[in-house]
């Protein structure tokens, strides 16, 4: 109970004023498409050098925090994910926004957020030691195939059909391997220069939901801003927690998903909403209502992206192995002011990391009370007439494209992918599974090939990939997950065609 000793660090004037400012700056920033916890950090590392070490980190570790839930924002009101971990929360927040659900929907983001974030943390300062020797056992044949089991999940994913959402996922993992090869440098259809670094993963995440979106809102011109009139309904808090612990079993899954795939090196939380939404769907006895507006899918997608922040940071301070891409961000930052993370900086820094990881706690609440505060006012930007709407958002597409790398090549890449996403939704397309085949395809690849290397000096490929528990254990969990997808797709058509047989 160490952690207990150090909490009154926390409530210092400077320190706690730190901690403010860094879950309001997250929050807003968060909201801001293109604009992904992790750049968001490393924004504010240059803020920290004149910090001492324990007020810098507690900076950071509120920023990062409430950033992950600030997307939220924009991913329910506008269809646009703050950062790849929100791409879950649209599935069914957008879709309670335009009911005019809007506040009940970000309500119900921060308070899942928030149960989902303080788990995490205490996972952080209770079982730091076996987590950390837990993670070590993912190796290159575990994580590839953790990738492919993320891959599996594209095909529901898309409500409308899994063969489509197959389809979407391979264009995604065809689009990951554009560019140079990590492992041999080779090059991969390079038609442009401004693909010739590959495909980041925000513009095109920014691309692919919000490019649809403009044209739509563009599509309906002047008449559509009378057409269209969302009366946006007030939905007290009170409510809202009453529904969070109505659906305890989306919170649970949420959270443990969550908190395994935050503890897994290398992976991040890019992958652990939608794992979490997935399950969550297909363990509900209301799957059908996922992607019509559920509120289960916004719990179980934003409990998971809040848990995976505290495990995350298990290997990074027990063993200077990042957890995610913000985690890697955080290390820059404890080595500026020459904490070195291992075994012995629980020992060593007892007096920076306990405020720190106390911060963390502290700063879960107090995003979900500032979240809660502004649900209400945010949720009218559903009322908004579209052709206004429409200007903004692409305003702010092309801002977030170009803040990336600070390169017109990324708002190509943005516009274009926006474009072709377009008229595949015409056709019953959806851009989620698009985008997690592009997130999970370099994972994928580079374990593979890591692997690979590994197999064919020691043991050979089919020893290394298909030995070892957790080898075969995810291996039966990628083989259920297929089977379950082909079961529902089946089940789907057969009651489609006696309710048509019917009428």
């Amino acid at each position: 109970m160490e952690f207990l000793f150090y909490m009154g660090d926390v409530f210092t004037p400077i320190n706690f004023g730190l901690l403010l400012l860094g879950t309001i700056g997250g929050l807003i920033l968060g909201a801001t498409p293109g604009l992904s916890p992790t750049m968001t950090v490393a924004l504010m590392i240059p803020f920290t050098f004149k910090l001492e070490p324990q007020q810098g980190l507690i900076l950071l570790g509120a920023a990062y925090t409430s950033t992950v839930a600030g997307g939220a924002v924009s991913a329910i009101l506008l269809k646009i994910p703050g950062a790849p971990a929100n791409i879950a929360t649209t599935l069914d927040g957008h879709t309670m926004a335009q009911k005019g659900e809007g506040a009940k929907a970000l309500q119900l983001s921060f308070i899942a957020s928030a149960i989902g974030g303080l788990f995490g943390v205490f996972l952080l300062i209770f079982l730091t030691p076996v987590l950390a020797q837990w993670a070590l056992a993912f190796g290159p044949s575990e994580l590839f195939w953790l990738a492919i089991l993320g891959v599996t999940v594209i095909g529901t994913l898309d409500s409308s059909s899994v063969v489509k959402g197959l389809l979407s996922g391979c264009i995604g993992l065809w689009l990951a391997t554009i560019g140079f090869d990590d492992i041999m440098g080779a090059q991969r259809f390079i038609f442009h220069s401004s693909v010739s670094g590959g495909i980041n993963v925000i513009p095109a995440l920014i691309g692919l939901f919000a490019i649809p979106q403009v044209i739509t809102m563009f599509a309906k011109g002047p008449k559509g801003t009378d057409a269209e009139i969302i009366v946006v309904q007030h939905h007290p808090i009170g409510k809202a927690f009453n529904e969070i612990f109505s659906r305890k079993r989306a919170l649970a899954i949420g959270t443990a998903i969550g908190s395994v795939i935050g503890l897994i090196p290398g992976v991040g939380g890019q992958i652990a909403g939608l794992v979490a939404y997935d399950q969550s769907k297909k363990m509900s006895s209301e799957s059908a209502k996922f992607g019509t507006g559920h509120p289960e899918g916004v719990i179980a997608a934003e409990s998971a992206n809040n848990a995976m922040v505290g495990p995350s940071l298990v290997p990074l301070l027990t063993l200077s192995i990042p957890g995610s891409p913000t985690a890697a961000v955080l290390l820059g930052g404890l080595l500026i002011h020459g904490i070195f993370p291992g075994p012995t900086l629980f020992t060593q820094y007892p007096q920076v990391v306990w405020p720190f990881i106390n911060s963390m706690l502290i700063g879960q609440i107090l995003m979900c009370v500032f979240g809660l505060l502004i649900a209400g006012w945010a949720a009218n930007v559903a009322r908004v007439p579209p052709a206004v709407m429409a200007a903004v958002v692409l305003g702010l597409a092309v801002f977030g494209s170009y803040s990336v790398q600070h390169s017109m090549g990324d708002v190509y890449v943005m516009a274009s992918l926006g474009l072709g996403m377009f008229f595949l939704e015409r056709f019953g397309f959806s851009a989620a599974p698009l985008v997690l085949g592009l997130i999970l395809g370099p994972i994928a690849e580079a374990n593979f090939m890591q692997g690979a290397m590994i197999a064919n000096a020691t043991v050979g490929q089919m020893a290394y990939f298909f030995t070892g528990w957790l080898n075969w254990l995810l291996i039966l969990i990628v083989v259920a997950s297929i089977g379950y997808s082909i079961w529902m797709e089946l089940r789907q058509r057969r009651y489609t065609t006696k309710e048509d047989a019917q009428a």
